[in-house]
Parts: structure tokens; C-alpha cells; sequence
């Protein structure tokens, strides 16, 4: 050993220090498992922001910055979206309504403001659409449709759900790109029906339905570019656990660390 030392420079103190380094016990060796049972839980979806509201909610002193370190060196990585997106403007084949959301995307109780788009999905030559409504008071997906096909039937089925589940006096103000099923006599038909007021995004404008398209960029994100699906079956199964799983389970950084589900009791019982 002393030959080693001498031909690598190393003074023999230095060499059993870091020999005793590498023996010595991971201080953060907790920490780690935490952060890697967070991330492996939550289907490898959540991002450091993520991670550290759940280890605040076990207890975990610990600073963003720390758990984006540990992450990386535990090479804990989450996908960047694809900007990517379905447009279903077609020119105006009905009446186009006015901007009336105007980006105001909070609500101070349920069934005020929903929004609601379309967006395709490929496996291999053949495609499927989700269309969704989501309720801005806790951002949940309240009703959706799946089919083959981005046709009127598609957006309105998702429609008559949502519209099916408002209480007496509950008029929403219904918001949407200015897609051909949304400028359809039968969606105005639909909504004057329910007393809900229709609402459109400027022409070309996806700004002015940034939340639905943050959600199918964190849908496509989180579950689409992760999985090979060899059919649309398989990713219409798994479009229902994912939609279940993000309404219930998935936290948000602005929704106090809560799920959708989770938020709106929390609020409700206030």
C-alpha cells in the first residue's frame, strides 16, 4: 500500500480518511427513500415542487432546492410537455360567442365557470379524442367523452354530463376554443336549455384557455409520452385512471397542496 500511495501522491492520512467517507452511513440515506417512494407512487409524474409538498405533509424539514438535488442524483426525472395541440377550427360554421371569461380563471364556488377542449391522441394509425369539462372553482374534471372521432356528438355527450350534475339556480358560464362543435346550434342548444351562458376564446388565441391546455399538456405529459399503447383501448383504460387519479389523488401547487377532489371539501366544509 505504501508503494500506491507514494506512486499516487496520497498522503496515507488523506487516503483512510476517505476510505472512512465512503464507510460512513448516508446521512440522507431517509431522505432519499422518501423523495424515491413519492416520486414511484405518483407514477413518476410529479416534479420536485410536487415532492416537497408531500414531504412537508410528512413532516420533512427540507428546502426545494435539496430535493431537486437529491432527484437528480437519484436521476428521478419528469418529462417537459409537448407543445403540441389539436385545433378544431374549422372557420365560422355557426356563431362565434364573445370572449366573456376574459382569462378570469378562478371561481369562488363550484359550477361558475367551466372550460372545456378537445384533444387527439395517435396509436398508430388509428386516433381517439378526449373531450372534458373542467370546473375552474377546484380545476376538476367534472364530466368527459372518449371516441374516435372529434365530432359534435363527442363535445355535447361530455356537455350533457356536466349539465346533468348542476343544482337549481347553477348557471355556468361555459367557455371554449371557437372549434365547429362549439359554434353547433346543438351545444347553444344545450346550454340555453341549462341557462349556461357560452363563452369563446379569441380567434388563434389558446391564451384565453390556458388552464384546459396546461391540463392536456400535463395528461400528455405525465401519461401519453411515457407509454407505448398498442391500442386505443388500452389508452382509453388508461385515460379514465388517469383522470380518476388526477382528480383525486394528483396535488397542486395552486390548490394548497391538495387535489382537486381534496380542495374542494377542504373549502366546502370551511
Amino acid at each position: 500500500m505504501e508503494v500506491l500511495l507514494d506512486v499516487a501522491g496520497l498522503a496515507r492520512s488523506t487516503f483512510f480518511y476517505h476510505q472512512a467517507r465512503l464507510n460512513r452511513p448516508d446521512p440522507q440515506a431517509s431522505l432519499k427513500a422518501a423523495v424515491t417512494e413519492i416520486f414511484t407512487k405518483n407514477h413518476r409524474r410529479y416534479g420536485h415542487r410536487r415532492i416537497h409538498i408531500e414531504l412537508l405533509k410528512q413532516g420533512w424539514r427540507v428546502a426545494k432546492k435539496t430535493v431537486l438535488k437529491l432527484m437528480r442524483s437519484l436521476r428521478l426525472v419528469c418529462k417537459v410537455r409537448s407543445r403540441k395541440r389539436y385545433n378544431s377550427y374549422q372557420g365560422e360554421q355557426g356563431v362565434v360567442a364573445p370572449n366573456l371569461l376574459k382569462r378570469q380563471f378562478e371561481a369562488d364556488a363550484p359550477n361558475q365557470k367551466w372550460v372545456t377542449d378537445v384533444t387527439e391522441f395517435s396509436v398508430g394509425d388509428r386516433k381517439l379524442y378526449l373531450s372534458p369539462i373542467m370546473d375552474l372553482f377546484d380545476r376538476q374534471i367534472i364530466s368527459y367523452a372518449l371516441g374516435i372521432s372529434p365530432n359534435l356528438e363527442l363535445a355535447n355527450a361530455s356537455l350533457r354530463g356536466a349539465l346533468a350534475m348542476l343544482e337549481d339556480g347553477q348557471k355556468p358560464l361555459v367557455h371554449s376554443d371557437q372549434g365547429f362543435q362549439y359554434q353547433h346550434s346543438s351545444w347553444r342548444t344545450l346550454l340555453a336549455d341549462a341557462g349556461a351562458v357560452q363563452s369563446m376564446s379569441r380567434k388563434a388565441n389558446c391564451y384565453d384557455n390556458a388552464v384546459m391546455e396546461n391540463f392536456f399538456g400535463h395528461l400528455k405529459e405525465e401519461l401519453f409520452h411515457r407509454v407505448r399503447f398498442l391500442s386505443t383501448e388500452a389508452l382509453e383504460s388508461a385515460l379514465h385512471e388517469y383522470i380518476h387519479w388526477y382528480n383525486t389523488e394528483r396535488i397542486s401547487t395552486k390548490l394548497k397542496g391538495l387535489s382537486p377532489v381534496q380542495y374542494r371539501a377542504y373549502l366546502l366544509a370551511a
